[in-house]
Order: structure tokens, then sequence, then C-alpha cells
């Protein structure tokens, strides 16, 4: 399902970390990918609440566990800088859907990065 939020199909998700070589960016590239399947998940299943939100984001937060661990075999990491720059893709999301009163907290609370 192609995304039609005119806001996420201009984003350059995570460019932050594309933009430093301490990130592989093959593994950049899965995060931005996890990113993409979030906004298309909402734009499917359209949360109305900000508990139905938090259920997807968590989701991709779960997936960004995994991947750390494809950072860390690649010599890199999720570590304090990248978790802030992931952090504000979720925020963004959640923004661009109109969930602009999401907390930053919960939207990656399953966190282990």
């Amino acid at each position: 399902m192609p995304i039609t939020n005119q806001q996420i199909t201009g984003r350059v998700f995570l460019r932050q970390m594309y933009d430093d070589s301490y990130f592989p960016d093959h593994v950049v590239d899965q995060g931005k990918t996890i990113l993409l399947r979030l906004c298309e998940r909402v734009e499917a299943e359209r949360p109305t609440h900000l508990e139905s939100l938090y259920a997807l984001t968590q989701a991709a937060t779960e997936e960004f566990n995994l991947l750390d661990r494809e950072f860390v075999a690649a010599g890199s990491g999720i570590e304090t800088v990248a978790r802030e720059w992931i952090c504000d893709e979720f925020c963004f999301v959640a923004s661009a859907y109109g969930f602009t009163e999401a907390d930053a907290e919960e939207l990656t609370a399953g966190r282990d990065w």
C-alpha cells in the first residue's frame, strides 16, 4: 500500500544517521523501512485513539530492538544520539498523522536501546 501522507512522502527518515559514518547505511536503510512500514500500518488501520497508535509504534519499537543487533554486528549501535534521532522520527510520524499530543516516551516505551 503506497503512503499517501505528503508529510511522510517528503521526509528523509533518519537523515542524521545517514550523514554519520558511524552508522552503516545498509542498517540505517532497515530502520527507514521500519518507519515506512509503521506509516503504512497507520494509514491502513487508521487509529483514532492514542492507545491504538501506541500499539502500532510498540511493534515498530520492537523491530528497532532487533535492529540494534544488526548495528552492533556492523560495529555500530543505537546509542544516546541515535536514540534521540529515532525517537524524533516516531514523534514526527505521530504528528504527521494528527497525534500531536502523543507522548514521546510512550511512542517508544518498549525500547531497549
